[in-house]
């Protein structure tokens, strides 16, 4: 699971169709997302032309080739845009193509949403430059007294407008981590709906969990294969305990406590969620403490430094809330992805009410 990947390009859209709308912040948001997309189409060449360079690493053109295939079968075989999505190369020269900052309150879970057009409200903005987004976050804790979070991340779909290039951030993943993102951002190009987050993630995440057990089965490294379901079961366990920890704060949240008694109860349950991780940790055979680090792509430690605050945990569920119900809907469409797609397309243009009773079981 989370991921912090998505819908980033938000502010882009938004400022390609209306231009910079008033506000010093809006302005600025909107400047750094063109400028850096520029920046990062500008770096992007055809990856024929990449591969055919003499001056390419071997072992960049042999994951350039794969990624390909795995272009290929996701037209083909999941029925996901043939575009010019991910059929160019760019090197950022950076661990991260953006960082999305996340905010809650202190006395909720959910996501703070900020709203834009064409994207519809979201429940984080994403900023090409580290430092911008950490001045955001900044701003938010003390400004606002928002609890914050900014995550790396390595993709981002611009939902079909734009191709989306493939990035030296994540073209050296495992490759089942590589084929998942690629799934996940192509199908945010295929069905998004404007102002639910939940539901784009979800949908996503369920496309790219079903597309890399086909992809994998179809001819992947077996062993790798293996290493990912490893990897993907442990993963989900340990966000199990993470929002087993939303769901018990969201509860004391909603008692009709005074914010000094919601504090003290609150460090109560964050106690016993590091007791829960240390469980997790020498249950899966991880180091006995949490000053070393996890397995790739896992980054667990990561959520124990000053937190989980309630934006990383807004996060999380972002991603998970409503998978199983999309799983569902896929296996009623009896696999066949183009059905599944147009079930949730129709789902998507449902009233938001109507939508979460089928959402919360799972009919189309």
């Amino acid at each position: 699971m989370k991921r912090s990947l998505g819908l980033v390009g938000v502010g882009l859209l938004a400022a390609l169709q209306v231009g910079l709308l008033g506000g010093c912040t809006t302005v600025g948001f909107y400047a750094q997302a063109v400028q850096g997309h520029l920046g990062l189409l500008a770096r992007s060449r055809a990856i024929e032309d990449v591969v055919a360079d003499p001056a390419t690493p071997a072992d960049l053109k042999e994951r350039l080739a794969r990624v390909l295939r795995i272009r290929e079968f996701a037209s083909r075989e999941l029925a996901l845009p043939d575009n010019g999505s991910y059929r160019t190369y760019a090197d950022l020269g950076r661990s991260a193509v953006v960082w999305n900052v996340f905010a809650a309150s202190e006395f909720s879970v959910e996501a703070k949403q900020w709203c834009f057009p064409i994207a519809g409200c979201v429940g984080y903005r994403g900023y090409f430059d580290r430092a911008a987004a950490d001045r955001f976050a900044e701003r938010a804790r003390h400004e606002e007294g928002l609890q914050t979070w900014v995550g790396p991340v390595p993709a981002y779909s611009t939902l079909g407008w734009f191709d989306d290039p493939v990035l030296n951030t994540f073209v050296r993943w495992p490759e089942a981590e590589l084929a998942r993102l690629i799934f996940h951002e192509l199908a945010h190009q295929r069905v998004y709906l404007p102002g639910d987050t939940a539901f784009n993630e979800s949908y996503a995440v369920a496309v790219e969990l079903e597309g890399v057990r086909r992809w994998m089965k179809s001819g992947g490294d077996p062993a790798a294969g293996a290493a990912y379901a490893r990897t993907l079961e442990r993963r989900e366990a340990f966000f199990e305990i993470l929002l087993a920890h939303r769901g018990r704060l969201a509860a004391l949240f909603r008692e009709p406590l005074d914010a000094a008694a919601k504090r003290k109860r609150r460090a109560g349950l964050d106690e016993r969620l590091r007791t829960e991780y240390a469980a997790f940790r020498q249950a899966w055979g991880l180091p006995a403490t949490a000053d070393r680090p996890a397995l790739p792509f896992d980054g667990f430690d990561r959520w124990f430094g000053d937190g989980p605050n309630n934006a990383q945990l807004a996060s999380v569920a972002l991603y998970t809330m409503h998978v199983p119900a999309f799983q569902r809907m896929l296996a009623e469409a009896g696999g066949d992805m183009a059905v599944f797609h147009a079930s949730v397309a129709r789902l998507a243009l449902q009233p938001g009410d109507q939508r979460a009773v089928r959402l919360a079981t799972g009919a189309r």
